[in-house]
């Protein structure tokens, strides 16, 4: 029985972290930040519809008319968009 209970628990437990880090990579406001990187560099996007985050300061973004960028930070510390 106690030993259900602890599985049970980490079953409970996984599904509660991996519900949360998919929530977090669906926020409307890095939505809307990402949209006005791509707008700043001059390149067409219109809007974010999802993005994935790569790593720290690095992200995939998708746009409602099809384009992809890729937004991150290089080591110099400038913003760089590029088209994937």
């Amino acid at each position: 029985m106690r030993r259900r209970f602890g599985m049970l628990l980490l079953l409970v437990l996984a599904t509660t972290l991996a519900a949360t880090a998919a929530l977090a990579a669906d926020d409307p406001k890095q939505r809307q930040d990402l949209a006005a990187v791509i707008a700043l560099q001059g390149l067409p996007c219109g809007e974010v519809v999802s993005y994935v985050v790569k790593g720290d300061n690095d992200y995939v973004a998708s746009c409602k008319d099809g384009n992809r960028y890729r937004v991150f930070v290089n080591p110099e510390g400038r913003v760089v968009v590029q088209k994937q």
